[in-house]
């Protein structure tokens, strides 16, 4: 993987940050189901990014859900980190 594919998968990571940021705003929905919800977002957002940005990592679907749900799941381990650095 070269600096250009890690470009968009960071991409996806930042998305899928920004969409835990609003579900957490959202009273609702509780926090246990919020690495659930980026984790969607982020296989989507796989299947997208391979249709849509040539130098994606991925060149099938299983391969694009997998690299988008690791993704979602590293924006809530970006959250963890950002929490326990503030401490």
């Amino acid at each position: 993987m070269d600096i250009m594919q890690m470009g968009s998968v960071t991409a996806i990571v930042v998305i899928a940050y920004l969409i835990g940021l609003g579900a957490k705003n959202i009273s609702t929905i509780k926090d246990e189901a919020i690495p659930v919800i980026v984790g969607m977002c982020g296989g989507i957002l796989g299947v997208v990014g391979m249709f849509v940005m040539p130098d994606f990592p991925a060149h099938d679907i299983l391969n694009a859900i997998a690299i988008g749900i690791v993704s979602g799941l590293a924006s809530t381990g970006v959250n963890q980190v950002w929490k326990q650095a503030k401490k």
